[in-house]
């Protein structure tokens, strides 16, 4: 899940506007502990109940809080909305370092911009089509380890938030890494508009639909 939120620990890159208390870090420890994994799935039993547990502790962290949800809009919201849990979106991808040192403008939710640098290429094949995703990491971040890749598909406006969604991935020495699309998440703007977050560039819009990951509730979406 997301590493670069500055007020809730490490649950969303989506950055707060308005400072706000924190989630207990027991219940972000737990999210984290259950999410965040770059181990391809093994037994497909025991991967579906490491997806199912992460999502419910999710849940439990959003619900014992006022922050990133509302109280307000906790009975719309919660609990999140995902697609069936589909191992076979869960892929090895070679990360092609990038050789372009230059900072991206990345504009956000709130008409304001993040800098990136471009790690590198993440290149899979998914449902044996080949696709790429380019990896970020924030300028100034206090860790370098962790990559940011956002990414659009062609459920972006329909079944998942406009926005797109994130994914994110702790940095290594084999260059090889998991794209797992179940794993992907809304940023927190799409809960509150007093998070600020970083549209994907158009080098991660995917022209393929990614029906895996969280999504909108049904009466949102047109499908």
């Amino acid at each position: 899940m997301g590493r670069q939120d500055r007020t809730v620990g490490t649950l969303s890159r989506s950055r707060r506007i308005l400072a706000l208390p924190a989630l207990p870090t027991l219940i972000v420890a737990l999210a984290l502990s259950a999410a965040c994994s770059n181990r391809p799935p093994g037994d497909p039993e025991s991967y579906v109940a490491d997806i199912a547990a992460a999502r419910a502790a999710k849940d439990a962290a959003f619900k014992k809080g006022s922050d990133p949800v509302p109280e307000k809009l906790k009975a719309d919201v919660l609990p999140l909305a995902y697609f069936p849990i589909d191992p076979s979106y869960s892929v090895p991808a070679i990360l092609k370092p990038s050789t372009d040192r230059a900072t991206l403008q990345m504009p956000t939710s709130t008409g304001g911009e993040r800098q990136m640098r471009r790690v590198g290429t993440l290149e899979f094949a998914l449902k044996s089509r080949p696709l790429k995703l380019t990896a970020f990491v924030e300028v100034g971040s206090p860790n370098l380890d962790h990559l940011f890749v956002p990414f659009t598909d062609f459920t972006s406006g329909t079944e998942t938030y406009p926005g797109g969604r994130y994914l994110d991935l702790d940095r290594n020495a084999s260059g090889v890494y998991l794209v797992d699309f179940n794993r992907a998440y809304h940023p927190y703007c799409y809960y509150n508009p007093n998070y600020e977050c970083p549209y994907p560039p158009a080098e991660n819009r995917l022209q393929t639909p990614i029906r895996a990951g969280e999504r909108l509730k049904k009466e949102e979406g047109k499908s």
